[in-house]
């Protein structure tokens, strides 16, 4: 069984870290990664970049509608995510539209992510 965790934090405390305090936190989260990875319980891992680079699309009316920013209602929850390779954000879009167009009702919440490897500036 595979299980997704969710990391959920203030982002308002997060991105005010200093790069040496984000540096320090990635490092220690590196060693569990590592540990993880040699016990081959480490699946895909990713960082989101903030909700200000976020665009949702909203699915209760036709046309969707596309807004920027993280607009899902507060009584929707993260029920899961999907990880794509777009060419950008119109491509991601499209790909959101045509699940949306099978699901009904609630949002997408469309999010670049930045990943991470030791040693490596993230993308």
């Amino acid at each position: 069984m595979q299980y997704a965790i969710l990391c959920y934090h203030d982002e308002k405390v997060t991105c005010a870290w200093s790069k040496e305090h984000d540096d320090a936190v990635m490092a220690k989260l590196g060693v569990v990664r590592e540990r993880l990875e040699r016990e081959g319980k480490l699946g895909p891992v990713a960082r989101l970049l903030p909700t200000t680079a976020a665009t949702t699309l909203r699915k209760d009316r036709e046309p969707p509608l596309v807004i920027d920013g993280p607009f899902a209602e507060t009584k929707e929850q993260l029920l899961g995510f999907y990880v794509v390779d777009c060419a950008g954000l119109d491509e991601a879009i499209e790909i959101a539209k045509e699940l949306g167009a099978v699901n009904p009702g609630g949002a997408y919440e469309i999010r670049p992510v930045g990943t991470f490897f030791p040693g490596k500036a993230a993308s």
